[in-house]
């Protein structure tokens, strides 16, 4: 296992990162335990979840339980130490989580006290806020996107609250890290600007969709990440599960994530098959397992920090962490290449 510097912080985080989203829905307590400890004897040390997950589906009766079950392993095993641990905080539109209220330093707080309580843990290492208050392009909303109407001084300001609310948290020792998720490359050259004015906590990392179907982070946020050490946490490395292959020609296993969300967030539409099938048919022609392909590429790009895995099952675990070990072809990289000119935003 590889790893690598968390933004600025001195903080070292393993090149997998594990995904939590399922524990709770798809996953029981015993079998994420089980998926922890095989990580950890992989070389994971990145746990990477949020007080709203799970998201197999989401929903109020669940909310929490994936960082119950962290919590619970964290106090068994004793590990805690070792164990770079992520969670983060919701944005609005949720009604059951704070009555869908935007992200503001008092909700923050309560979020993060409760998220302790849950991990059984005196401090996160890295504190994300999950999606901005303002709007963003991501979960399927780049087709729709318009910030014009947002307020230019407005904004500002309550950005600055929210990183003065962060900054309160690691003086506290609560927080050793913050970053960003399902934000743009204007909210993180924004909050750069206010911590640096202000003498607040630098952002370390900023967590976005990253995948073979879904790459806008090859564009500006990518020259963020060289310039400004703030590094990718790519979550949906394999697009919920498009890129397995297992829901090609109509296929839909069951007690697969399409089975019980029904469009992958978005995801499932007309427009993915045709890429996913070429994308198969290039593993396929090269001896790799396409998952095992889209994964270690990922692991290539120049601005990655850690590439967020997630698993229903051991062997998809086993799986997804032995891309580590995966190198691929100055050809295999061409075809993929080709494929990403042919087919640049299928979902």
């Amino acid at each position: 296992m590889k790893y690598k510097t968390l933004g600025r912080t001195g903080i070292q985080v393993s090149e997998i990162c594990l995904g939590t989203m399922t524990w709770g829905t798809q996953n029981s307590e015993a079998e994420a335990h089980e998926q922890m400890s095989y990580a950890v004897e992989q070389g994971v040390n990145f746990f990477d979840t949020a007080e709203l997950y799970p998201v197999t589906p989401a929903g109020p009766e669940t909310r929490g339980l994936t960082e119950d079950y962290i919590g619970t392993w964290l106090k068994a095993s004793g590990k805690r130490d070792d164990i770079v641990v992520a969670t983060k905080v919701s944005g609005p539109g949720r009604p059951y989580i704070r009555n869908g209220t935007p992200a503001s330093p008092k909700t923050m707080r309560e979020a993060l006290e409760t998220s302790l309580k849950r991990l059984q843990t005196d401090y996160v290492d890295l504190y994300q806020m999950h999606w901005p208050n303002r709007g963003h392009y991501g979960f399927r909303n780049s087709w729709t996107y318009d910030p014009s109407g947002q307020d230019r001084k407005a904004v500002p300001e309550e950005l600055l609250a929210i990183l003065e609310a962060l900054g309160d948290f690691v003086k506290e020792g609560k927080v050793r890290a913050i970053g960003l998720s399902n934000d743009t490359a204007w909210g993180v050259m924004t909050m750069l600007s206010i911590a640096e004015k202000h003498g607040l906590p630098r952002l370390a990392s900023i967590q976005n969709e990253y995948n073979f179907l879904y790459r806008q982070f090859d564009l500006d946020l990518s020259e963020i990440a060289h310039h400004e050490h703030v590094g990718l946490l790519a979550y949906s490395p394999l697009a919920a599960g498009l890129m397995t292959g297992k829901y090609l020609n109509g296929a839909k296993p069951e007690g697969s994530r399409l089975s019980i969300n029904g469009d992958l967030g978005g995801r499932y539409t007309e427009y993915q098959e045709p890429a996913v099938a070429a994308y198969a048919k290039l593993a396929k022609a090269h001896g790799l397992d396409l998952a095992q392909m889209q994964i270690a590429f990922s692991l290539t790009r120049p601005f990655m920090t850690s590439v967020i895995i997630g698993a229903t099952n051991m062997q998809q675990l086993k799986t997804n962490i032995g891309a580590k070990d995966v190198k691929l072809s100055a050809e295999v990289l061409a075809g993929i290449a080709n494929l990403h000119k042919m087919y640049p935003a299928p979902i």
